[in-house]
C-alpha cells in the first residue's frame, strides 16, 4: 500500500502516512489535489503556507514502458497560480520503489537559515548540512552527492537560481548517467524548494518494485503497449532518430517557428539548428544520438551532445531549447545554444523562460540580436547571488521586461510562450490561453492535429474546431500526467484504437481495481477542475485567458493573426 511522506522543513521532522483522502491518486492528480486542498490560493508562493509536492505516477516503478515521469507541484512564484511541472530522470522510479506515492514539503525555516539536503530511505529521513554546497551548480552538486552515497543513489536538486528564489528556477533531476540534465523546469518550482532551504533530496535505497495484483494481465497489456509505441513512426523513428529537434524543420516549414521574439514564422537558418544538423554534430564528435531520460524508456528521444573538444557538454537538448536560444534570438551556432542549455541545467533555470528572457534583453538593446556569445556571458551572471543583472535574468521574461521597459512580452499568466507561434498553430494558442498552468504547449499539444496529422487533422490557420481540440487534449494530457507515462506516448495512443484501453489495462492489473477509458477521461477532468478552482480563488479571471495584444499583428508567411477573444476561451473550462 503506497504512502505519503510529509516533511516539516522548519522543525526538520517527518511522518509517513497512508494515502488517506488521496488514495488512488498519482502524478499531477496528486500534486494538484494536495495543493488545491491544502495551500491557501492567495498565499505568497515563497512563504511558509505554500507546499511543494513531489509525486510519482500511478503506474511508475512497474515494468511499463516509458513510465518513469515525476510530477512536481505547488503554487507557482512565476504565474501566481497552481503549477505542475513534469520531469524524467531516475527519481520517480526510485521513489515508487520505496512504497511512496509522494513527498510533501511543508512550512519553512527562519529567514537566513543554512541550507540542508534530505537523505531518504524506506523508513527514515535524515537532514544533512549543505552549507558547503550553497550556490553550487547542479552538476557539481550531483557529483558530490553521488560520490558520497554511491552511483546507484538518485538525486533531485536546485542550483543558484533556486537558492536565491528566482521566479524562473527549476528543479533538476539526475538522469540514468548521473547528469542533472532533466528539469522540472516551468513555473519556478526550484524557487519553492529553495524557500524551504532544501538544496537536494537523495534517495539511497533501491527498494522493491510496487506490487502487481494480476501479473499475467499486466504482462499481456505491457507487451501490447510496447507494440503500440514501437509501431508508430513518431515514437519509433522520428523521436529516437533526431530527438524532439526533429520538429525544427517541420515547424519552420509550417510557418510557425517563432523568430526574433515572435515577429516572423520562419527562420532563415532553420537548417543550421535542425535536428538533422544536431545528429550530424553528435556523430562527428562521438556523442550519443539517442538515450532514455529514465530507465525503461522505449522511445529514447534524449541524447548526449559533445562540444568541439569532443567532451560531453549537455543532454536532453530539446526542440524548445534549440528554438528559444536559436531562432528566437537569431542565433545559428549549435555550440552556443548547447552551452546556454548546459548553463540553464547547472544554474537550475527553465530553458524556455530563459530564452525568452534573453529576447527581452535583446529587445531592450542590452544584448544584440544574434549574439549568442554575449547571451552566454549574461547568463553566467546568475551564478553570483549578489549580481543585479543575474537576479533580474533569473526572474524570467516578464520580470526582465519590466526592469528594462520592454512592451513586447510573450507571456500568459506570467509564463513565457514556447516554440510554436499561436497565430499559425491556433489550437496550441487556445491551450496557451486557457491552461491553468500558464503558457504551456505540453498542457494540450494540438501540434499533433494542427501540424503532424496525428490523431486527425485540424487546419492550424483556421479557428474552426480549435477550442474543442484544445479542451479534449488538456483533459487527456492531465490524465497521462497522473499515470507517470511520458507525454510522448500520446502520439501512438492518438492513432491506435486500443491505446487508452491498454493504459487502463495496465493500471487495472497493477492495482486490482477496475480502471476504464471513461475513468481515464474523468480523471483528466477532475484534475483540471481542481486547478481551475484554485486559480479562480487566487484571483484569475477570464481576462487572464488571452494572448498579449501584439499577436494581433499579421504573421508571415501566412499573414495570420490571433483572432480569438477571451470570452471564446471560456468553453474550455466547462468540464
Amino acid at each position: 500500500m503506497s504512502r505519503l511522506l510529509r516533511i516539516n522543513t522548519k522543525d526538520k521532522t517527518f511522518a509517513f502516512s497512508d494515502m488517506g483522502p488521496y488514495s488512488g491518486m498519482g502524478g499531477r492528480a496528486l500534486t494538484s489535489r494536495i495543493v488545491s486542498r491544502e495551500v491557501p490560493p492567495t498565499c505568497h508562493p515563497l512563504g511558509a503556507k505554500n507546499k511543494l509536492v513531489i509525486a510519482t505516477g500511478m503506474i511508475t516503478g512497474r515494468p511499463a514502458g516509458s513510465s518513469g515521469r515525476l510530477s512536481v507541484g505547488a503554487k507557482s512564484p512565476l504565474t501566481g497560480g497552481i503549477k505542475e511541472s513534469n520531469v524524467g530522470g531516475s527519481f520517480a522510479q526510485r521513489l515508487a520503489r520505496l512504497d511512496l506515492m509522494g513527498i510533501v514539503l511543508e512550512n519553512q525555516p527562519a529567514y537566513g537559515s543554512a541550507p540542508c539536503y534530505i537523505v531518504l530511505g524506506k523508513d527514515g529521513v535524515t537532514f544533512e548540512d549543505a552549507s558547503d554546497m550553497q550556490y553550487l551548480g547542479t552538476y557539481d552538486t550531483v557529483k558530490r552527492l553521488m560520490d558520497k552515497y554511491g552511483e546507484k543513489s538518485s538525486v533531485l536538486c536546485i542550483g543558484p537560481a533556486g537558492e536565491t528564489l528566482r521566479q524562473n528556477a527549476s528543479i533538476q533531476v539526475a538522469d540514468p548517467e548521473g547528469r542533472p540534465a532533466r528539469a522540472a523546469g516551468r513555473g519556478g518550482m526550484g524557487a519553492v524548494l529553495g524557500s524551504k532551504a532544501i538544496k537536494a533530496i537523495v534517495i539511497v535505497e533501491t527498494g522493491e518494485a510496487p506490487p502487481i495484483v494480476d501479473k499475467e494481465a499486466f504482462k499481456a497489456a505491457s507487451k501490447r503497449w510496447v507494440e503500440i509505441i514501437k509501431g508508430h513512426p513518431v515514437t519509433a523513428e522520428g523521436l529516437p532518430g533526431f530527438g524532439t529537434a526533429v520538429l525544427v524543420n517541420v515547424i519552420n516549414e509550417a510557418g510557425a517557428l517563432p523568430t526574433k521574439n515572435f515577429r516572423e514564422g520562419r527562420f532563415e537558418f532553420a537548417k543550421d539548428i535542425s535536428g538533422e544538423r544536431m545528429v550530424e554534430i553528435i556523430k562527428e564528435r562521438g556523442g550519443k544520438v539517442k538515450e532514455g531520460c529514465h530507465a525503461g524508456c522505449i522511445i529514447q528521444c534524449s541524447q548526449a551532445y559533445h562540444g568541439p573538444d569532443g567532451k560531453y557538454l549537455t543532454s536532453g537538448f530539446e526542440y524548445e531549447t534549440i528554438w528559444g536560444f536559436g531562432a528566437n534570438l537569431l542565433v545559428k551556432d549549435y555550440d552556443q545554444m548547447a552551452m546556454l542549455d548546459r548553463l540553464c541545467d547547472d544554474l537550475g533555470l527553465d530553458t524556455i523562460e530563459t530564452a525568452n528572457t534573453m529576447a527581452m534583453l535583446m529587445e531592450a538593446g542590452v544584448l544584440n540580436w544574434g549574439d549568442g556569445a554575449a547571451a552566454i556571458e549574461a547568463l553566467k551572471q546568475v551564478y553570483d547571488p549578489k549580481n543585479p543583472m543575474g537576479r533580474i535574468i533569473g526572474g524570467g521574461a516578464e520580470y526582465t521586461a519590466k526592469a528594462y521597459g520592454v512592451t513586447r512580452v510573450p507571456t500568459v499568466k506570467g509564463q513565457s510562450l514556447p516554440a510554436y507561434d499561436p497565430r499559425a498553430v491556433k489550437g496550441v494558442g487556445v491551450t496557451y490561453c486557457t491552461t491553468p498552468q500558464g503558457a504551456d504547449h505540453t498542457a494540450g499539444y494540438s501540434v499533433c492535429q494542427n501540424i503532424l496529422g496525428v490523431g486527425g487533422k485540424v487546419d492550424p490557420l483556421d479557428k474552426a474546431g480549435q477550442v474543442e481540440l484544445s479542451k479534449a487534449l488538456q483533459i487527456a494530457t492531465a490524465a497521462i500526467d497522473a499515470t507517470g507515462f511520458c507525454l510522448f506516448v500520446a502520439f501512438p495512443v492518438l492513432d491506435t484504437a486500443d491505446g487508452v484501453q491498454c493504459m487502463c489495462d495496465m493500471i487495472t492489473a497493477a492495482s486490482g481495481s477496475p480502471f476504464h477509458p471513461e475513468d481515464f477521461l474523468k480523471l483528466g477532468r477532475t484534475i483540471l477542475q481542481d486547478e481551475f478552482a484554485f486559480n479562480q480563488a487566487a484571483g484569475f479571471t477570464s481576462a487572464h485567458d488571452q494572448l498579449p495584444e501584439f499577436f494581433e499583428e499579421p504573421l508571415a508567411p501566412h499573414n495570420v493573426t490571433w483572432d480569438f477573444t477571451a470570452a471564446e476561451m471560456q468553453a474550455v473550462k466547462a468540464m
